[in-house]
């Protein structure tokens, strides 16, 4: 049995080849290994504090108290976010919190549910 690489959108092992691209069952999403070792230097992997890769759509929880710049609010431990963006950058997370709008975020200061 041949090994194939794993999906670079869910990190899934279960793909297979069909002709010329490989296939995700879960997610669906469909590569060459062509496109995958040209976007491989491209592709920035965000961990959270305890090392979980963290992708687009996923829900977070802030693990520590974080000022929030220009106000005297603060947005608490526990606070939970959903449907996070990924972005580039030192803040590489953008969502959008209840209470405070939008905000981006570090990676160190959250925790995957």
């Amino acid at each position: 049995m041949s090994s194939y690489p794993n999906c670079p959108k869910c990190n899934s092992e279960y793909t297979y080849e069909n002709e010329s691209l490989f296939v995700c069952p879960e997610c669906g999403h469909e590569w060459s290994l062509e496109l995958e070792t040209e976007n491989k230097e491209e592709l920035k992997i965000v961990k959270d504090a305890n090392g979980n890769v963290l992708n687009d759509g996923d829900s977070i929880t802030v693990i520590k108290d974080l000022k929030v710049k220009g106000s005297s609010s603060v947005i608490k431990i526990g606070t939970r976010v959903k449907n996070i963006r990924l972005i580039e950058g030192d803040h590489d997370i953008d969502c959008k919190i209840d209470g405070f709008g939008a905000m981006k975020l570090k990676s160190e200061f959250v925790k995957k549910i």
